[in-house]
């Protein structure tokens, strides 16, 4: 089989693989920032002491977990207009990589905390803070700090699970590849090109990430 790239041109970028890629784009950072403030109060309703917020925050994090992404996103789609009405693929992408990675960023921010020294807490309260400004302004950007490396590295992972709303048909990166395979009829090529931009993309971003972690580690 012989492969042909001749249709990989200018064009051929902004007709199928711009929309998609800047959706993608979109939905990645939509998804980081929505989860990462939803999974920092997540985190500290499981280190609360009580019940009432530990425990349901606890269940949501172990439940979205344990169901794979795909199947977070099918169900959404498919039951929630029953609930609310018609609701784009778009939209309903949106809602639910924040509401999934929102999850996982919660364990992520969990151990940042976690990772802050008790006396800075105690420091904190010695001068005069209650506990949310000790949270607020001395232990959570610590934690942050602590965990900007793995945070950057799931929101690679979301990054790459960005192609699963093949499933509802949104149009994104991958679907942009797919679109443009069925019309110069060279899938093969296309979907090789996909592969090629999702591992330069996620390789350079994890490189950045190494450079990253080395730096805060010598700030420590």
């Amino acid at each position: 089989m012989n492969l042909d790239f001749s249709f990989l041109t200018g064009e051929f970028l902004r007709a199928f693989i711009a929309k998609g890629f800047i959706f993608s784009i979109q939905l990645t950072l939509v998804a980081m920032v929505g989860g990462i403030l939803l999974g920092t109060v997540l985190a500290l309703m499981r280190l609360s002491s009580n019940p009432l917020l530990s425990k349901p925050a606890a269940a949501y994090v172990n439940l979205l977990r344990s169901i794979p992404l795909v199947m977070v996103i099918l169900w959404f789609f498919l039951l929630v207009p029953l609930l609310t009405g018609p609701i784009s693929a778009e939209l309903s992408a949106f809602i639910t990589f924040t509401l999934f990675e929102a999850a996982y960023y919660a364990e992520i921010m969990r151990a940042g905390v976690q990772s802050v020294p008790k006396g800075q807490t105690y420091a904190a309260f010695a001068l005069g803070m209650n506990y949310r400004q000790a949270m607020a302004l001395v232990v959570l950007p610590q934690a942050f700090r602590n965990m900007l490396p793995v945070l950057l590295t799931q929101t690679i992972i979301l990054f790459q699970d960005t192609s699963l709303v093949y499933a509802i048909g949104a149009y994104d990166l991958l679907k942009g590849f797919e679109v443009a395979g069925r019309n110069f009829n060279r899938p093969v090529e296309t979907y090789l090109l996909a592969a090629g931009l999702y591992f330069v993309i996620c390789f350079s971003l994890s490189m950045l990430v190494r450079r990253l972690q080395r730096r805060i580690q010598i700030i420590r």
